[in-house]
C-alpha cells in the first residue's frame, strides 16, 4: 500500500481538542435528560438534537462529507466523556456514528449523494450481524430479516443491516442500506439497562436494496476518507465499547464519593462513616488503579492500531484481537468497579434517583454485548499459543 493515501486527513490533537470541549459544553445538559431519556425508552428529541448540534454522530465520519473523521483513541475519550454524563447518550452517540461513518466510507458516489441530499448528514442505525435474507434480482436484492438491538432506531432516517448472501456455495457478508421508513420497527424494547437508547428491533419483507446501496464486509475498500477506514473489524467498532465502559465506571465511582463516604452505616449511632472504613478504601484505590490502567491499556493497543494504518498498512490479525479482546477487559473492570460501588453503597442505592442502580442496570446490560464477550479473551489466547487462522470476529 502507497503510504501517502493514508495520510491522517485531520489534525488529530486540534480535532481531539474541540470535540472533548463539545462534549463538556453539554454535559451538564445530557446528565439532566438522563431520567427523561429513561422515562421515554429512548433518546428524547432534545438529547439527539444536542448530540447532533454538537457534532457527537459525526465522529466516523470521512472529513469529506463533513464528519470528524476522528481517531480510535479520540473517540474513546470522546464516548467515555458522553458516557460519564448519560450512558444512553454516549451508546447511542457510539452506533451512530459508526452507522453514517461505515457507508459514507464504503457506498458508492450515487448512493452517498443520494443519503446526504445537498450536503446534510442524516442519522442512522445499523445491526452488522449477518441475520438477513436475501433474494438476488435485477439491479440489486430482495431483503428480509428482522434484526435485534437496533440502537437509536426511533431517531434515524437510514439503516445499515448484515446479511449473508450466497453466490453459488460461498457464503458473502455484505451491509445494506436503507430508509428507516421502508421499515418496521418493533416495540419490543422493554429491558433492564440502557433504556434510554431504545434499541428496538426491525425488520424487513423482500424490500428492494439496489446494489449501490450496499458494500461487502470483507476486502472492500473504501471510497473516500483516510486511514481510520483501513482498521476493519473487529478494531473498527471495538474501540466504543472501551469508552463506554470507562466512562459509566468513573460516573459510578465518582457518585459513589462525592454522595456516599460521608453516610454512616451500621445499627449504633457511632457507626464510623462508610469513608473511614478500610474496606471502602481499598475498594476505592483499587478501582482508581483498575479503570486508569484498562484505559491507559486500550489507548496503547488503539493508537498502536492508528500508528500501522497511518504508516500505509492494516493492523495485524493479533492487534485486531486485542483490540476486541481490552475492549472486553475495560468492560470487566468496569463492571466489578461499577458493582462494588453499588454494593458498599447500601439500600439508598436501590432507588431509581440515585446513579447507582443505573449505572449498575446500563452495564450488565452492555456486557452483553458480543462484542465484548468472552470470545474476544479465547481469540487471542489462540493467537498468544500459534493458532493457525483464528478469527478475531468470531
Amino acid at each position: 500500500m502507497n503510504p501517502m493515501n493514508h495520510a491522517p486527513a485531520v489534525n488529530v490533537e486540534e480535532t481531539r481538542r474541540g470535540l472533548l470541549e463539545a462534549v463538556d459544553d453539554i454535559a451538564d445538559f445530557l446528565e439532566a435528560q438522563t431520567p427523561v431519556d429513561e422515562a421515554n425508552g429512548t433518546l428524547s428529541g432534545e438529547t439527539v438534537t444536542c448530540l447532533e448540534d454538537a457534532g457527537m454522530f459525526r465522529l466516523k465520519l470521512p472529513t469529506v462529507l463533513g464528519g470528524a473523521e476522528a481517531d480510535p483513541t479520540t473517540q474513546i475519550l470522546v464516548i467515555e466523556a458522553l458516557s460519564h454524563a448519560n450512558p444512553a447518550a454516549g451508546w447511542c452517540a457510539m452506533v451512530g456514528s459508526t452507522s453514517v461513518g461505515m457507508p459514507g466510507a464504503f457506498l458508492s458516489d450515487g448512493a452517498v449523494e443520494q443519503m446526504f441530499p445537498g450536503g446534510r448528514i442524516p442519522m442512522c442505525a445499523a445491526v452488522a450481524m449477518p441475520i438477513g435474507r436475501v433474494e438476488i434480482v435485477d439491479g440489486g436484492y430482495l431483503l428480509s430479516g428482522r434484526w435485534p438491538f437496533g440502537s437509536g432506531v426511533r431517531h434515524s432516517e437510514w439503516i445499515a443491516a448484515g446479511v449473508t448472501v450466497m453466490r453459488g456455495e460461498t457464503p458473502e457478508l455484505r451491509m445494506m442500506v436503507f430508509p428507516t421508513a421502508s421499515a418496521e420497527i418493533h416495540d419490543n424494547w422493554q429491558v433492564a439497562g440502557l433504556k434510554g437508547t431504545g434499541s428496538c428491533d426491525f425488520s424487513t419483507d423482500k424490500l428492494f436494496v439496489a446494489e449501490n446501496f450496499t458494500w461487502g464486509r470483507q476486502n472492500s475498500q473504501p471510497q473516500r476518507g483516510g486511514p481510520l477506514y483501513h482498521i476493519d473489524h473487529p478494531g473498527f467498532v471495538a474501540n466504543e465499547h472501551a469508552g463506554f465502559a470507562i466512562g459509566v465506571a468513573r460516573r459510578a465511582l465518582a457518585s459513589f464519593i462525592a454522595r456516599e463516604v460521608a453516610k454512616s452505616r451500621g445499627y449504633t449511632p457511632s457507626s464510623a462513616s462508610l469513608g473511614a472504613r478500610p474496606a471502602i478504601q481499598q475498594m476505592i484505590g483499587r478501582a482508581e488503579l483498575r479503570l486508569r490502567a484498562a484505559r491507559a491499556l486500550a489507548i496503547e493497543i488503539n493508537d498502536a492500531a492508528w500508528q500501522a494504518v497511518c504508516e500505509g498498512g492494516v493492523p495485524s490479525n493479533r492487534l485486531q484481537g486485542e483490540m476486541r479482546a481490552v475492549a472486553s477487559h475495560c468492560t470487566d473492570v468496569a463492571l466489578d468497579v461499577v458493582t462494588e460501588a453499588f454494593r458498599y453503597s447500601g439500600g439508598g442505592a436501590i432507588y431509581q434517583k440515585n446513579i447507582l442502580q443505573q449505572c449498575l442496570r446500563d452495564m450488565n446490560v452492555a456486557a452483553q454485548h458480543l462484542m465484548v464477550s468472552e470470545i474476544a479473551y479465547e481469540n487471542l489466547g489462540q493467537m498468544i499459543l500459534g493458532v493457525a487462522d483464528v478469527n478475531p470476529m468470531r
